[in-house]
């Protein structure tokens, strides 16, 4: 006979509040996981269903890295990095803006990996590397389809009277 597993108790807190015990875990050489908030890295991370795995940064980073940095106002930031240079360009998977001039001093962590509920998924995979560069290289086609989404909903509400979600 099966037993069931118990189940861990799930705290929820800022990351602000974490932040100490993480960097004290990634500066001696540990891995960290915890699940993000936030739909700005949809379709690859969904709030409250997915987990990241975070290891300390070894090297420098590459094109398509999802890091954890902090911003110049101390928040804490998990976007995909799209351009290296002096300073580093990132973008959310789900935004349309690129956050420029993100120095090294600001990078804290790297992700790994990401689970899907049971279902782990490598960023060294094949198909994950191929989602980096086919989500980002159709970031223009993805903003034309939304705003003309948005332009046939407006025309539909407006005619029906109905509420655009």
């Amino acid at each position: 006979m099966q037993t069931a597993k118990p189940r861990a108790e799930i705290l929820e807190t800022h990351m602000e509040e974490l932040m100490p015990l993480f960097c004290e875990l990634l500066a001696a050489g540990k891995t960290v996981r915890f699940s993000p908030r936030g739909t700005s890295m949809l379709p690859m991370l969904r709030q409250g269903l997915d987990t990241v795995t975070l290891a300390p940064i070894t090297g420098h980073p590459q094109k398509y890295d999802v890091l954890l940095y902090q911003r110049d106002n101390g928040q804490y930031i998990l976007h995909r990095m799209v351009k290296v240079g002096e300073t580093y360009t990132f973008i959310g998977d789900n935004q349309f803006v690129y956050e420029r001039g993100v120095r090294e001093d600001q990078l804290i962590a790297v992700v790994t990996g990401f689970s899907r509920g049971e279902k782990a998924c490598s960023v060294t995979s094949f198909g994950y590397r191929c989602y980096c560069r086919i989500w980002h290289y159709s970031r223009f086609l993805r903003r034309v389809f939304r705003a003309l989404r948005r332009r046939v909903v407006g025309v539909f509400c407006r005619k029906t009277g109905a509420k655009s979600s």
